[in-house]
């Protein structure tokens, strides 16, 4: 039953993702929207105190700056890879990591992972590469860059998936998740070099996208994290995690006006490519179940 939590995370990142495409349309700017995201995470995080947990011995304090290392390297790398390659090419790369966080499942903790979650995985990563098709003969521009470093965001993003299962039992998940998000947001502040416009720049509008953008993300963060957290089973919540692609393209479908989102006019290739993923998706549910 723990894997109801990353399906209603899921659903959560694509309220957030809206938001965040809205926040873009206003100009606010992925580091300036990543900054202020990562902040307001971390005051969600503090949610979790009452889950309990202990501050061990010094021998462990590195855990929390390492795994938060992990996950703002990823964060930085998907950004430039969507900042500056081709978004047809970086998605589904870094889909690659279900697979990824597979196989250090199987390298960091030593726990095996079953066949059927392999499959999943498999399945999962070809379903993402389905409902991210777009339309159009447009060449991608960087695309040897672009793999290289959507490949090593999604290493980052699965290794710190794995360690989250792994160290959080030493602290408990009230201790070791606030303090590891807390130091991501100070890591934060490397961002802020990479502003095109200072923060008191953006409009009223643009916060407004933003603030709606990060609360969402956080509140997903919670959810997902936490899960990984007290429960393991990093695969199965991961995959079940990536629905997150199917419920992008129903949400830009039947709600993408809302967002002023033009990528629901994409032609009936692209759509039955759409479809093929979703199967791809549903497929890889059912292994996990399985």
């Amino acid at each position: 039953m723990h894997l109801i939590y990353p399906l209603i995370s899921s659903v959560l990142y694509v309220v957030a993702a809206l938001f965040m495409k809205q926040a873009a349309e206003r100009k606010v700017g992925i580091w300036r929207s990543a900054f202020v995201c990562n902040w307001i995470t971390a005051g969600l995080f503090l949610l979790i105190l009452p889950l309990g947990g202990q501050i061990p011995d010094s021998s462990h304090w590195h855990e929390p700056f390492l795994v938060a290392l992990l996950f703002f390297a990823g964060q930085l790398l998907t950004f430039v890879a969507l900042d500056r390659g081709d978004v047809s090419v970086a998605t589904p790369v870094l889909g690659a990591k279900v697979i990824l966080v597979a196989g250090f499942t199987v390298l960091l903790t030593g726990d095996g992972v079953r066949w059927q979650l392999w499959l999943a995985a498999i399945f999962t990563c070809v379903g993402i590469a389905l409902l991210n098709r777009r339309g159009g003969e447009r060449r991608a521009e960087h695309v040897g860059r672009t793999i290289v470093v959507s490949l090593f965001a999604a290493a980052a993003y699965a290794s710190f998936d794995v360690l989250v299962m792994k160290w959080s039992p030493s602290w408990g998940a009230g201790r070791f998740l606030p303090i590891m998000i807390g130091i991501n947001a100070i890591y934060s502040f490397a961002f802020i070099p990479l502003f095109r416009q200072p923060l008191k720049a953006i409009s009223k509008e643009g916060w407004k996208s933003v603030s709606w953008g990060g609360f969402f993300m956080g509140m997903q963060a919670v959810v997902l994290v936490s899960t990984l957290a007290r429960f393991g089973d990093a695969t199965a919540v991961n995959v079940i995690y990536s629905t997150r692609g199917l419920w992008s393209v129903l949400a830009v479908l039947f709600l993408g006006h809302w967002f002023a989102n033009r990528e629901k006019n994409a032609g009936p290739a692209v759509m039955k490519a759409r479809l093929a993923g979703a199967a791809s998706l549903c497929s890889a549910v059912v292994l996990v179940f399985l």
